[in-house]
């Protein structure tokens, strides 16, 4: 057998065998051919699949625990957006070679995430080549009740989680591009590395939302999705839009618009909601402990209008595409 396949082996038994939450809906795990899962009775199965890719998707000197818990952050991210329970996932990891100290860190964030969203590694592969992370998550969702992109109405209400931008600002000053406060820093690049999935609100939205889809690519980029599919329009008020206090004390109004309309990578999500919902809104999300605004409303028309003060607003650009 050769040396590169024991080392292998070794790599999967010591840094991902035998971690992570244990399921009872795992038949059989890490270790043959193939996983076996039971989903649960009446349930439909979410599947989603992201690559990180070294040099394109994050730097070579970003701290391997804060990969390995946002690779698998913004796959719980689409679950959440379907309202599905985290269930089971798989690895595919690639590395020029065999870094233990990299390994070791990279593997405590991963399972910091699975432990903490009950999610099980049930299988996956390595390889030799430059450093790219794939993840496929599978989760649960009652069968009918998942959450899509296609469901908008014009007069429905337009929301979004948490705080935009920070994820975009955090990941320039990274890079040296903006410059903050050490306070401001350390809040802004924890937005860009450890992102918050809103897998509870994903899921206590299922019977209160007309649509939803994770703000992976900037807002103005993924309410489109929702516009096309459900051929609607949509009028955001940016006046509305949730900034952070480090946000807001890092860089001007202006600037911190076009992270939190184009920037990506925050992970929130955007939902709408029908008026005959308003009401159950606030009382089912605060259960969760998720905070969310109002932003806009779906309309009549197939465009986006952005408007800032009752005027048109278009935002400096500051997202991200790969080709």
């Amino acid at each position: 057998m050769p040396n590169c396949t024991v080392k292998e082996f070794q790599l999967i038994e010591y840094y991902f065998s035998n971690r992570g939450p244990t399921r009872r809906d795992v038949k059989l795990g890490i270790g043959d051919d193939c996983a076996l899962v039971q989903p649960a009775e009446n349930k439909s199965i979410a599947i989603s699949c992201d690559t990180l890719v070294e040099n394109v998707h994050f730097f070579p000197d970003m701290p391997p625990a804060a990969l390995g818990y946002k690779a698998l952050a913004v796959n719980l991210s689409d679950l959440a957006a379907m309202g599905a329970e985290p269930a089971w996932m798989t690895l595919a990891l690639t590395l020029p070679e065999v870094d233990e100290t990299w390994l070791s860190g990279f593997s405590e964030g991963l399972f910091e995430a699975a432990d903490y969203y009950g999610i099980a590694l049930i299988g996956g592969d390595t390889t030799r080549g430059p450093r790219a992370i794939n993840i496929t998550v599978h989760g649960q969702v009652p069968q009918g009740k998942a959450l899509t992109r296609h469901g908008a109405k014009a007069g429905d209400w337009i929301y979004v989680t948490g705080t935009l931008g920070d994820s975009a600002l955090g990941l320039d000053i990274i890079r040296g591009a903006q410059q903050a406060s050490a306070e401001n820093k350390a809040f802004l690049v924890n937005r860009h590395y450890c992102p918050t999935p809103r897998v509870l609100a994903g899921q206590a939205l299922r019977s209160l939302a007309s649509s939803a889809i994770d703000l992976s690519d900037g807002l103005i980029s993924d309410i489109s999705h929702i516009l096309k599919a459900a051929a609607v329009g949509a009028i955001v008020d940016v006046n509305c839009i949730p900034l952070s206090q480090a946000m807001r004390e890092t860089v001007s109004e202006e600037q911190a618009l076009g992270y939190a309309l184009t920037g990506g990578e925050d992970y929130e999500l955007l939902f709408t909601v029908p008026e005959s919902q308003k009401g159950a809104l606030e009382t089912t999300l605060n259960h969760t402990g998720t905070k969310f605004v109002r932003v806009g409303q779906i309309c009549a028309g197939s465009k986006l209008k952005l408007q800032l003060n009752g005027e048109p607003f278009t935002p400096p650009y500051y997202g991200f595409e790969h080709f």
